[in-house]
């Protein structure tokens, strides 16, 4: 499939035409800019944030190849089909290939007739395709899942660490690496392993709006889950378990219920799984009961809620398994159901671990478990684990911030009654246990261990054992128990003894809410009944293409169609993510039903509002250096101060430039190492050209001035501007 003959000049043309997007946010402009500068690059954005935009983008500027390393197949397979129906030129190699495909799609790499080729780091670093790579023109290396380059990251591949010395055979290729997930720790094993500039690293925010967070104790799992479900139906989502076993058991519990769903897991043969994820994302299924490990592999964008039934290991793999869902930037929810068992079967497999691992992992599920039981903001708290502050006073799109104020009681008396039970049942036991002595249970291991006899026995029969467990949370919160975060038993506290002395507990007395509380109302406001025909229309073009629904228009755009019922080719193309081969493909076939259904209603056309772009801000660093260099510093001087190369202060002077910050011209010419003419030449070119981006300065003066030069006349011809 070829590209847009009429190839667009400008990173803006490109973006309307082939991929139908208004705008780029602004981080997204930054990279871009930076890998057409040919800057090596480190990118931390959450799933979802546009990242695969950064470097295919810039690869339909780059004359030569931009090669692609993604860890899976299948992951690889569904970008090059999205690429492919926007009309761009990309191949995968991989295991999937027979010979004569695979002589076909090296030889098209050969003929330069390929734009981005994706491959697995085990095929890259095979000897035939780091030969065949050395007779392209490679301008792009684009690291993907990049934090599995180190070893502390989530999902460490050693193949990954090889990949420097690919690098190493491409030398004109600039190298972009990108993760959704990186700690402070990760990012540095990253640069370090690939040699990225520390300046040239871009981190976004790690919030994702749109994704409504909850979480609650798991009480009874399966009605919980189709209480749930009942406010999805007709909606794709993923439910993560913790064991194959209640993979294959819930996903039976919920076809006996008729609901649409599969099971995903590492039990399953290869053909199984295979059969079973092409079914979801070709949505003949909706729902998938799945190991974590699923998920990784799709690029679906349509994925409306994402069910935790277990408690994850940590903060990081439930960041990373919830960004699988609303990547169409609508909203999608989140629910996390846990269970103080879940803490024992994660505390095993930490055992299991090297002990110099234990420690780090240990504390990693205490913050876990402090997100699942938190009465506070949710995104506050999810945030702050990553580093980053949420100002909000509510975020809105939370279960905590959603919940209406309950009033507290006085619970004086029943916080004795649970606390003495502690006491007199030797402080070795977990809050179950405990409710099982204060409701009279007849349980064999009560009265195994004489616990019938004592005092507190059957004596909280005024409580449900639901009733319990919401008042036991809270006394954990409040600090009357500390509890063991391995075998979950309960210790007393100072302030428990004050409890027994008469100091006053206050706490909430209410029932906790079904499961889909809360739930606010989506972000789009469509008609559902002509995105429903809509949809429906995308499903058999997908099923006759062999291809998942939302490769030919995400819900986003189809919810912007039942918006503002385009019903001409002009403003079909105004819709989110149509561009020019997307209107070419299927103008044809949507509009006639838009136009059907809004005669036999009388609905007009809407005008879709212009798109706004937030104007950049400058980070701490970039104003620093700024701020230094207009007080008369010169740019050697600073880099001598930060100990930084000369480039990365130019590259902080033009972003300081680009938030709209005058800088003194003088002291940046001087610098220039070029003969006079030269400059006159480049400064030429910019005032044509416009100073947005290098690459068409480049072009123009056919690669005579090396890059480092041309950042140094662009400052200065936007300097004298001001």
């Amino acid at each position: 499939m070829k590209a847009p003959s009429a190839a667009p000049q400008s990173i803006e043309a490109i973006l309307r035409q082939v991929f139908g997007y208004d705008a780029l946010r602004p981080l997204q402009a930054d990279i871009i800019r930076n890998v057409l500068e040919k800057q090596d690059t480190l990118v931390v954005m959450p799933t979802g944030s546009g990242k695969s935009l950064c470097y295919q983008l810039p690869a339909l500027r780059f004359d030569g190849l931009t090669v692609v390393v993604s860890p899976l197949i299948s992951l690889m397979e569904d970008q090059v089909s999205q690429l492919r129906e926007w009309g761009v030129d990309a191949v995968f190699l991989n295991s999937t290939l027979g010979y004569q495909e695979y002589r076909q799609t090296t030889a098209q790499v050969r003929q330069g007739r390929v734009k981005l080729l994706y491959a697995a780091p085990e095929t890259l670093l095979r000897p035939e395709t780091l030969v065949l790579l050395e007779q392209s023109r490679v301008d792009c290396l684009a690291i993907d899942e990049a934090h599995c380059i180190s070893a502390w990251g989530h999902d460490f591949r050693p193949e990954y660490r090889q990949l420097r010395s690919v690098r190493r055979r491409l030398p004109q290729a600039v190298c972009v690496a990108l993760t959704a997930t990186a700690t402070l720790r990760v990012r540095q094993d990253i640069q370090q392993t690939l040699g990225l500039d520390q300046a040239n690293t871009f981190i976004a925010s790690f919030d994702r709006a749109n994704l409504f967070l909850e979480a609650r104790p798991r009480t009874n799992g399966l009605q919980q889950v189709l209480d749930f479900l009942t406010d999805h139906r007709d909606e794709s989502g993923i439910i993560y378990c913790a064991t194959r076993r209640q993979v294959d058991m819930l996903a039976e519990q919920l076809r006996a219920s008729g609901w649409s769903a599969l099971p995903y897991h590492a039990g399953l043969d290869g053909a199984t799984r295979r059969r079973h994820q092409r079914q979801f994302t070709q949505e003949d299924v909706l729902i998938m009961v799945a190991t974590v490990a699923f998920g990784m592999g799709i690029d679906k964008s349509n994925v409306r809620f994402i069910l935790h039934y277990d408690l994850p290991k940590d903060l990081e793999s439930y960041y990373q398994q919830i960004g699988r869902a609303g990547r169409d930037g609508l909203r999608a929810d989140c629910l996390l159901l846990y269970s103080y068992s879940d803490v024992h079967t994660i505390n095993h497999f930490i055992e299991q671990a090297a002990p110099a691992e234990q420690r780090g992992a240990t504390m990693r599920l205490q913050a876990m478990l402090r997100y699942a039981e938190a009465t506070g903001c949710r995104r506050r708290l999810l945030l702050d684990y990553f580093g980053e502050t949420y100002e909000a006073n509510t975020c809105d799109t939370c279960d905590v911030c959603l919940a209406e104020e309950r009033p507290l009681v006085d619970v004086t008396i029943p916080a004795q009654k649970f606390l003495s039970c502690v006491k007199r049942t030797g402080e070795q036991f977990g809050v179950n246990y405990v409710i099982d002595v204060l409701r009279g249970s007849k349980a064999k291991r009560i009265l195994q261990r004489g616990h019938d006899r004592l005092s507190t026995y059957g004596i909280g029969l005024e409580f449900s054992k639901k009733q319990w467990q919401h008042l036991a949370r809270q006394f954990i919160q409040q600090g009357l128990v500390d509890q063991d975060m391995e075998y979950g038993s309960l210790t007393l506290t100072t302030k428990a003894y004050a409890v027994f002395k008469g100091e006053p507990v206050r706490a909430e007395l209410h029932e906790e809410q079904g499961a889909s509380a809360g739930r606010s109302p989506a972000q789009l406001d469509y008609d559902t009944d002509l995105f429903a025909l809509l949809r429906a229309k995308r499903k058999d073009l997908a099923d006759a293409a062999h291809i998942p629904p939302y490769v030919i228009f995400s819900d986003r755009s189809l919810a912007e169609m039942a918006i503002y019922f385009p019903q001409s080719p002009a403003s079909f193309a105004r819709i989110f993510g149509v561009g020019q081969v997307k209107i070419e493909k299927y103008a044809d076939l949507f509009l006639p039903i838009i136009q059907a259904y809004c005669r036999e209603r009388d609905i007009p056309e809407g005008e879709k509002p212009a798109a706004t772009r937030p104007a950049p801000r400058a980070g701490e660093r970039t104003t620093a250096v700024a701020t230094l260099y207009n007080s008369g510093k010169s740019i050697p001087d600073i880099a001598a101060l930060f100990g930084v190369k000369t480039s990365t202060v130019l590259s902080h002077l033009w972003k300081a430039a680009q938030t709209g910050q005058a800088l003194r011209p003088d002291g940046l010419r001087d610098l220039s190492q070029l003969p006079p003419e030269t400059q006159a030449r480049v400064l030429a070119a910019f005032a044509e050209l416009g100073a947005d981006y290098l690459r068409p300065v480049y072009d123009a003066l056919e690669g005579a001035v090396d890059w480092d030069e041309l950042h140094l006349l662009r400052l200065y011809h936007v300097a004298v501007q001001e």
